[in-house]
């Protein structure tokens, strides 16, 4: 199980609400159905109950709300830090002074024909 999906979980376990889960994690609601789905097949149970009535923690959703948090506990501090990147730019290969650019009114400087 990932940490993120745990994450997921929680959210909508405390808000028992989708839409309002999706927006306090910043996500879009497929996103958030997704992510539960999968998990969902990982564990092997349905976790809610999505009938016409409101979203109910199903009983593998109340059992698993406990492991959840105890695996976010236990997991390690998420680092944003990049690693930094070498310091100086790209080498790049001496092409030469190139073409001039084109002044109105002069005809282009010809390329010397290669011979046989």
């Amino acid at each position: 199980m990932k940490i993120a999906q745990l994450k997921r979980f929680l959210a909508v376990a405390e808000e028992l609400h989708f839409p309002r889960a999706a927006e306090s994690l910043g996500i879009p609601l497929a996103s958030l159905y997704t992510s539960i789905d999968k998990l969902e097949e990982e564990v092997g149970a349905p976790l809610f109950t999505r009938d016409s009535g409101p979203t109910r923690l199903t009983k593998a959703g109340i059992l698993l709300v406990p492991e959840a948090h105890a695996r976010i506990k236990a997991a390690p501090e998420a680092t944003d830090d990049k690693p930094a990147a070498p310091k100086g730019g790209k080498a790049k290969a001496s092409k030469g002074k190139g073409r001039a650019p084109a002044v109105k009114g002069q005809p282009k400087p010809f390329k010397k024909r290669q011979g046989r």
